[in-house]
């Protein structure tokens, strides 16, 4: 009797957690994996910290270098690292002022610098895009367009029909073959960019800036300072409807007829024939805008 009922409470205890030993085995497990887990994320954060330098170190140029990007530093202690091992956690502190972990950066001053030009005889044409190069309109359709883009602008979904200025197409094929294309428009980037990949399926415009790259003045106006582009502006030119877009270097502009939907216009085949025959004795291009404007700019 007294046999079975010390097996009955000798299995009991058996089955009964070990409240001594096996808390502080889990605690301990919990821990390794804990600073395991937090090991395997830092030495993550270092490989890919040292795989952008070494993507930028080999995008930029020796002279540009360090211009467009910056790689922050990480900080090995005190409030941007990791903690001590008695209170680990992983910090990841986004603040204006200080460095971050192992972050890339785009600094919002060069934020409208292009790559650098793999000649530097290469010279440049800035296009401006609605009324200059197509004319674009919301809702209800109109008689006449080429095709049609649905954007999604600050999270309304919107129809725009694109009629294209007669001619474009021509132009961009030309123009391409001597000079870097660049479209700089004040239109919003989800906007623009959509139609140009429709207006543009060859890829044969180089770069396009949008509005985040433009200057805004006081009365609202977004204006194009072509000095922060990084190109030199005697081998630029840049044909825009609004004279007051480029008003911060006026010799560089040549100005072009507002398109809306005249399917007579030939300004671009004026402009064509311009780029391709007559800009070549021309060393600085300002010279150039000067002779196709009559002598006035």
């Amino acid at each position: 009797m007294r046999g079975d009922h010390y097996d009955h409470h000798h299995h009991r205890r058996q089955l009964l957690p070990r409240h001594c030993v096996y808390p502080r085995k889990r605690s301990s497990t919990l821990k390794t994996n804990y600073f395991s887990f937090i090991s395997s994320i830092r030495k993550s954060i270092q490989k890919c910290h040292r795989r952008l330098v070494k993507f930028f170190s080999k995008l930029e140029g020796a002279k540009r270098r360090g211009q467009g990007f910056v790689i922050l530093q990480r900080e090995e202690s005190g409030r941007g690292g990791f903690e001590t091992a008695k209170t680990p956690r992983l910090q990841l502190e986004f603040e204006a002022d200080s460095d971050l972990t192992s972050v890339l950066v785009l600094r919002k001053s060069n934020r409208s610098r292009l790559p650098p030009l793999a000649s530097d005889k290469s010279k440049t044409i800035v296009l401006d895009l609605d009324e200059t190069l197509v004319h674009a309109s919301p809702d209800p359709p109109p008689k006449m367009y080429d095709f049609m883009i649905k954007p999604s602008i600050y999270g309304v979904g919107m129809n725009f029909y694109v009629l294209k200025r007669p001619g474009v197409d021509e132009f961009l094929e030309a123009i391409s073959k001597k000079y870097e294309v660049v479209v700089f428009t004040a239109g919003l980037e989800p906007y623009a960019s959509l139609l140009l990949d429709s207006l543009d399926p060859k890829g044969l415009i180089s770069h396009r800036l949008y509005r985040d790259s433009c200057k805004q003045s006081g009365r609202g106006r977004y204006i194009k300072d072509l000095s922060t582009i990084g190109r030199d502006l005697g081998k630029l030119v840049i044909v825009d409807d609004n004279p007051r877009s480029y008003s911060l270097q006026p010799a560089n502009g040549i100005p072009i007829k507002r398109f809306e939907d005249d399917m007579e216009d030939r300004e671009l085949e004026k402009l064509r024939v311009f780029f391709e025959r007559d800009c070549d004795g021309f060393k600085d291009m300002r010279d150039a805008v000067k002779r196709y404007c009559g002598g006035h700019i």
